[in-house]
């Protein structure tokens, strides 16, 4: 469901939050959960007849690269973003991590994208490329691409983008209001 206020009859409550999940993340982290269960077995219950070296690296291979899928994608199954009159705040997975948080002084102004793909991004994750700047994205869909005073641009895809875009917009500073 998405929210469609227009700012100049609505009132935004003092901090605003939103989010997005990826319910396909989950899978990839399952295939990494099943890679570490795979070294952890070979460990245990090793019937290999070929020496101590390639069994050694398989556990260690299998264990390292389930890690890195598991924890890899549970970083970016989901996005929380968080506005207040000072910053916007933004924490990937249940962690929180990696999280960045951007002063609205340092926001020229705010855009709704309705179409934010991974292709785009070159994928799932913290992504940045030269020529389009840095993004989260977690999904594809709708999110908020923020223009900086700097030149750059943040994306984020995230729900209820549309109203996350009248937030911004309605808590930029008046200098950065009256430029963008």
């Amino acid at each position: 469901m998405r929210d469609h206020l227009h700012p100049e009859n609505s009132s935004h409550p003092e901090v605003w939050t939103g989010r997005a999940t990826n319910r396909m993340q989950w899978l990839l982290a399952l295939a990494g959960a099943a890679c570490m269960a795979l070294g952890i077995e070979l460990a245990v219950d090793s019937a290999w007849t070929s020496g101590v070296a390639p069994l050694v690296m398989s556990v260690v291979g299998c264990i390292a690269a389930g890690l890195l899928v598991l924890f890899g994608t549970l970083a970016f199954v989901h996005v929380a973003v968080r506005v207040d009159h000072e910053s916007l705040e933004v924490r990937c997975g249940h962690i929180g991590l990696p999280r960045r948080r951007i002063p609205l002084a340092h926001v020229a102004g705010a855009e709704f994208a309705p179409h934010v793909t991974p292709r785009h991004w070159g994928g799932w994750g913290y992504r940045w490329r030269p020529e389009k700047g840095t993004a989260v994205v977690v999904r594809r869909g709708e999110g908020v691409v923020l223009r900086m005073w700097d030149g750059h641009t943040f994306t984020i895809t995230i729900d209820n983008a549309e109203t996350a875009v009248h937030v911004i917009r309605d808590r930029l500073h008046p200098s950065a209001r009256g430029k963008a």
